[in-house]
């Protein structure tokens, strides 16, 4: 059985305060993004991964998706050993979430596949265990979320009309550096207020917390950010903690020759 994990992007991303379980409550719009990695789960004779395409940093052993079939496997002894195949698109440490995807479509694929008969209300919470921002992909549908990023209310949000360029490059921002470099604190006005609906209501009112330090440690990103507003983007933003940048255009807009020449991964979804 195949599936296809996609990327989020942030609309909007403020870190409100530390909590004592060494968490950050967020406050975010995740909107989900058709930048996709294939995923493939067989019944095998025992549990094996392999992977494909941009390679992930660390050990095979320590990928989400094994995490996510050792999670359902205490819960559910009968579930037999599978061989998953992982072909990695998404761009990885660039604040869009594949790995978290890739998590969460693989607890969504055993869930279908074997008929364990998991209510979605559960998949989100043993998406939960996975990190902060896997519950969304169970949802996989614009949500404003809070808490880890887990808390997740359906936004009523079509982009539809507009298309994206999203910028990866190449640079990989440590989350845990990223958060260090904050001082949580309310933002001026709550992402509730804005009307998600019109992009030409995004600009001066959604805003990543992130950017300041990023932008400060590596430049380099600020300039795709700044790129994208000169080529006639309604709105661009970093996603997540980075490094990846998109821009929002009207559909149809042509963005030609832009980062063409300068070895970023370079993605355009309509």
């Amino acid at each position: 059985m195949i599936a296809f994990p996609n990327c989020k992007i942030n609309l909007g991303l403020h870190v409100l305060n530390k909590r004592v379980d060494g968490f950050h409550d967020l406050e975010t719009v995740f909107l989900p993004l058709a930048l996709k990695d294939v995923l493939e789960i067989i019944t095998a004779d025992k549990l094996t991964f392999t992977m494909t395409g941009i390679n992930i940093p660390g050990s095979a052993d320590d990928n989400l998706c094994l995490s996510a079939y050792r999670l359902l496997k205490r819960d559910f002894p009968l579930l037999p050993p599978v061989h998953i195949h992982l072909h990695k698109v998404i761009p990885t440490g660039a604040g869009l979430g594949g790995g978290s995807s890739d998590a969460a479509f693989t607890l969504k694929l055993l869930n279908e596949k074997y008929h364990l008969g998991i209510r979605q209300e559960t998949l989100l919470q043993y998406a939960a265990q996975l990190g902060s921002d896997c519950a969304f992909f169970i949802e996989n549908t614009p949500c404003y979320a809070t808490g880890r990023g887990e808390i997740l209310e359906p936004l009523a949000v079509d982009l539809s009309a507009y298309q994206f360029l999203l910028v990866h490059p190449g640079i990989h921002v440590n989350t845990g550096w990223a958060f260090g470099q904050l001082s949580p604190g309310k933002p001026g006005h709550s992402l509730r207020e804005v009307n998600f609906k019109d992009v030409q209501d995004y600009k001066g009112k959604v805003s990543n917390d992130f950017e300041a330090a990023v932008f400060q440690a590596h430049p380099e990103i600020a300039a795709i950010k700044e790129q994208m507003y000169a080529t006639g983007a309604l709105y661009a933003s970093m996603s997540g903690s980075g490094s990846a940048v998109y821009g929002i255009y009207e559909k149809g807009k042509k963005i030609t020759g832009l980062f063409s020449e300068t070895g970023y991964s370079v993605f355009r979804i309509s």
